[in-house]
């Protein structure tokens, strides 16, 4: 993969679901065996010019989510590098039992990919919008998950993900002109959380794209002198134990994510915590389990608590 500020611009203009596409087209020159499966969502996942290009390494099995599964369980059977890719209401949910049986119980190597998970198709409704699947996955023994925060981060997780010797769901938010988090090349590893900030009053962990609105909410927090360290977590499971062991000496350890506050990366963090003799006290900043109306992707943000004020304010409150 070439890794330049060209494409990292042009992949942040078009989004983390659209950067799956293209870097499928680049990884399938250099990974052996490698073969993408949709649900009728080549344009949508960016996956036009993969499916002309490489046609034997393409299979579209229409609006049969489960199905899909069950060939890609298949296809990895046969030693196949399979990438599995629809919307992740439907990439998750609709497959929870084929999810738990042909690749977990099986302990098959899929690599799986979320589109438009979040908020981010709130005018469809929750029937679109995805804020459950980090919660129902995260129980399946041995997959693991990834949120990643920019464009960038999405054409490394992809690319674990597929060399990954487990199983994976890459969880993909935000929508197009996705903020540019990482400006140059850098070390990612799976179940390693990356320090983007450092502060000593408030430890904020997030995932996902909301990772910009924290960095912003982190500049307003300053402004007000409290010092927050901003940790993208962008591995919920296996979670990075050290990352929230170290953040133990803050005031207060805030999770901020695109997602329900039970079963996400709040949880993930707080079970952890659980185990340690001290640690502060954690406040939950995500969607409060609840439904709430459709809207635009900034209305539902907005409605949930999740701009850079909203944050700043609810940090404030607390510390």
């Amino acid at each position: 993969m070439i890794i330049n500020e060209r494409n990292i611009k042009i992949w942040s203009t078009i989004g983390q679901r659209a950067t799956i596409g293209m870097a499928a087209l680049e990884l399938a020159k250099e990974i052996e065996n490698l073969m993408v499966l949709t649900c009728d969502v080549s344009t949508s996942a960016g996956l036009d010019r993969f499916r002309k290009t490489f046609p034997d390494k393409y299979l579209d099995l229409g609006i049969a989510e489960q199905n899909m599964i069950g060939v890609a369980a298949g296809l990895a059977s046969e030693n196949y590098n399979v990438v599995t890719t629809t919307f992740a209401p439907f990439q998750t949910m609709r497959c929870c039992e084929q999810i738990k049986v042909n690749i977990g119980y099986m302990k098959k190597k899929i690599c799986m990919v979320g589109i438009a998970s979040g908020l981010v198709l709130g005018n469809l409704g929750y029937t679109h919008c995805c804020i459950e699947d980090i919660g129902v996955l995260r129980s399946i023994p041995g997959l693991k998950i990834i949120s990643p925060a920019d464009c960038l981060e999405t054409v490394k997780a992809l690319e674990s993900g597929i060399k990954s010797k487990d199983p994976v769901y890459i969880r993909l938010t935000g929508s197009s002109n996705n903020p540019i988090i990482y400006k140059n090349d850098y070390d990612f590893k799976i179940g390693k959380s990356i320090t983007l900030k450092e502060g000593k009053d408030v430890t904020i962990f997030c995932t996902g794209a909301i990772v910009s609105n924290c960095l912003k909410a982190a500049q307003l927090l300053e402004n007000n002198k409290v010092s927050c360290k901003v940790v993208n977590m962008h591995t919920i499971k296996p979670i990075d134990v050290n990352a929230i062991k170290n953040s133990c000496n803050s005031k207060m350890i805030v999770s901020v994510e695109e997602h329900n506050v039970i079963g996400g990366l709040g949880s993930a963090i707080s079970e952890y915590k659980s185990t340690l003799l001290n640690s502060p006290k954690q406040l939950f900043i995500g969607i409060q389990d609840s439904y709430s109306k459709g809207g635009s992707y900034e209305f539902l943000l907005n409605k949930h608590g999740l701009t850079p004020d909203q944050i700043s304010e609810k940090i404030l409150k607390n510390v």
